[in-house]
């Protein structure tokens, strides 16, 4: 973590992740043309196919048709087990273990969607989703600029949109198991909408 500065990855509420997130929260995070944004790329990159990971998933996975086989991973039981694209559910906190239950070579692609900047070890977890990602498959992660504030890292709260891209941008770069990252802003630039940002590289 020494490529980032001391604090960078403290959090408002350093309370363990466990409670915050029991409450179900079976809403969007994002306005509807961003959903349809990230529904879009995913079909665009052919991670819709085959076994996918949906890393700190939720109620719902934004695929436009799910994956032949989709594990959904994150907080909320029930908020999991209301994603009707799953095939499996995984109760798991990353922040608390980085570590995925998977074996190496599980899946076809992995996908993170609004989240990446709630985790407090992403070079760990980024590893993991390497070990877990068949050789060539794609870890796509999409945010935008909404989050719970109190729960977002701290350089995630100071820095600007262009500034987050190069954040995570720079956890692929800094992960051996991934090659060269790729960005791209996904709704139209000075919309009213909610931005969809997405980097992403594929498994080595």
């Amino acid at each position: 973590m020494s490529a980032f500065p001391p604090g960078f990855f403290d959090r408002l509420d350093p309370s363990p992740d466990a409670a915050f997130y029991l409450p179900e929260r079976l809403v969007h995070h994002i306005d509807d043309e961003a959903v349809r944004a990230v529904g879009d790329l995913y079909e665009e990159l052919g991670v819709d196919r085959g076994t996918v990971l949906d890393l700190m998933s939720s109620w719902v996975s934004h695929f436009h048709v799910p994956p032949e086989e989709l594990v959904v991973l994150g907080m909320n039981e029930a908020e999991l087990r209301a994603n009707g694209a799953a095939s499996r559910c995984v109760v798991h906190d990353l922040n608390a273990v980085p570590d995925l239950p998977f074996d190496a070579d599980s899946f076809d692609h992995a996908v993170c969607c609004v989240s990446v900047d709630y985790l407090t070890s992403p070079l760990e977890v980024f590893a993991e989703v390497a070990q877990v990602l068949r050789p060539g498959g794609l870890f796509v992660c999409t945010f935008s600029n909404r989050c719970f504030p109190t729960k977002a890292i701290r350089g995630w709260l100071a820095a600007r949109e262009s500034e987050r891209v190069a954040i995570v941008r720079r956890y692929f770069e800094l992960t051996d198991g991934f090659g060269p990252p790729s960005a791209d802003l996904r709704t139209p630039p000075h919309g009213d909408g909610d931005p969809l940002w997405a980097v992403w590289a594929a498994a080595r």
